[in-house]
């Protein structure tokens, strides 16, 4: 089967285009080496694809007839990517958190104090010295 459309049928992508686009700029490899959509796919190959920050990789366990829905996709293919490539989804900054595990339970104080520090950070307002008045002294005098 071809590799964009081995992609596209275990949902790796929305799109059969979206995944040739990816191929094509040689976010997938097979066996290391970047391919190109029209490449053959082979029982139990071993592909990457890169979705920086993350470099997935799959090992082929059988091909699909058409796309499949998304709970029979295990039988098709299997997940490779090593846990700290997966990590790398759950970005940290400082002491603050920007992602709790599910099922954690509150945030203790001090956690909470980190989140909204963390949060004053990113939406303070900039300081540029523009007030917007400019804008509303032009509306009155239309």
């Amino acid at each position: 089967m071809r590799v964009d459309k081995y992609l596209w049928c275990v949902r790796l992508f929305k799109s059969r285009t979206l995944a040739a686009e990816a191929v094509a700029k040689g976010r997938v490899a097979v066996g290391g080496t970047a391919v190109k959509a029209s490449r053959e796919l082979q029982l139990n190959d071993v592909f990457t694809l890169k979705r920086p920050p993350v470099v997935y990789t799959f090992r082929v366990k059988g091909f699909p007839t058409s796309r499949l829905g998304a709970k029979l996709v295990g039988d098709f293919l299997e997940d490779l990517t090593p846990q700290s490539e997966k990590d790398k989804l759950r970005p940290t900054v400082g002491g603050a958190m920007l992602w709790r595990d599910p099922g954690s339970g509150r945030p203790t104080k001090k956690e909470r104090r980190e989140i909204d520090a963390f949060q004053s950070y990113l939406f303070e307002e900039d300081d540029s010295g523009d007030d917007g008045e400019d804008i509303d002294s032009d509306r009155e005098e239309m």
